[in-house]
């Protein structure tokens, strides 16, 4: 059943677990990630970012809209990262039912003007708006961008910007990059302040960027008020190692020989996910199954 954030998430903070959100930017990939989350019966945000839409064009979100209509789970189709007021126009044309406006770059009375603007265009359509306040780092040349250094963010930055731009929920910067991280990065999570921003605010609070920090760290952040994290990295990089061990026998030419062990290998990867999320079997609160 397709859901907005707001709905999703507001089971996620009842119930302390977090969503997750993968992006997706192929076929093989959503039917990846929605056998995967049938399997463990987990609600789920399909995330899609501008670069990703610009490939899939916008017959894919139909695609998404499909899957999502004929499954008893909760389902997002959200925009990640959406940079300007256009990509978020058209994610509505689209019915993405979730958009988030990434204007974290930007000073921080531009980043509340800005997000405060995407809110009064979706909030009447049903469209919930995802905030985003502090930089993360960028440990490849991965799609979602970051920057060279992580701006932490603060809790009482964080408090007036919910307030100011009644975002139904907020990315934080508490020491994740996107990408995989490369040898001798050393990823560490500020949990402490995690606490600070959560006792401050009262939305879901959002973590992107977290593919090389371990698992104990996201596991931990899960338990002190993260409800969504978002997973890009991961789940293409298992896809596509074993896509070039399939594809280094020459007489492999047809898709339905091709696809299926990558299918494999990245709902092993999503299935980790899920669970470390503790949001395997969650699906439960939203429908009766």
């Amino acid at each position: 059943m397709l859901v907005n954030m707001t709905q999703i998430l507001q089971v996620a903070r009842e119930q302390n677990f977090a969503v997750p959100a993968f992006n997706v930017s192929h076929d093989a990939m959503l039917k990846g990630v929605m056998e995967a989350c049938e399997e463990q019966r987990s609600p789920v945000i399909l995330a899609i970012h501008p670069d990703e839409l610009s490939y899939t064009t916008d017959s894919f979100v139909a695609m998404c809209r499909d899957f999502a209509n004929k499954t008893t789970l909760p389902v997002v189709i959200h925009l990640d990262h959406g940079a300007t007021l256009r990509q978020v126009y058209r994610a509505a044309r689209d019915g993405f039912t979730s958009v988030m406006i990434d204007a974290s770059s930007k000073p921080f009375e531009e980043n509340i003007a800005i997000t405060k603007e995407v809110v009064a265009f979706a909030h009447p359509l049903g469209i919930s708006v995802e905030g985003e306040l502090g930089t993360i780092g960028t440990a490849d040349d991965a799609l979602e961008g970051g920057t060279a250094t992580i701006k932490y963010t603060k809790p009482e930055d964080a408090a007036l910007f919910v307030e100011e731009t009644h975002a139904d929920c907020l990315a934080i910067a508490i020491g994740t990059a996107h990408g995989i991280y490369p040898k001798g990065f050393d990823p560490h999570l500020k949990i402490n302040l995690l606490k600070e921003i959560k006792e401050r605010v009262n939305v879901p609070l959002v973590l992107h960027g977290g593919s090389g920090n371990p698992d104990s760290e996201i596991a931990e952040a899960v338990v002190n008020g993260i409800n969504k994290v978002n997973i890009s990295s991961d789940i293409k990089h298992a896809f596509f190692v074993k896509c070039r061990e399939v594809l280094t026998d020459q007489r492999v030419r047809e898709p339905n020989i091709i696809f299926p062990p990558c299918i494999g290998e990245l709902k092993k990867t999503a299935i980790h996910k899920i669970k470390l999320f503790r949001s395997n079997g969650k699906a439960r609160y939203y429908t009766a199954d």
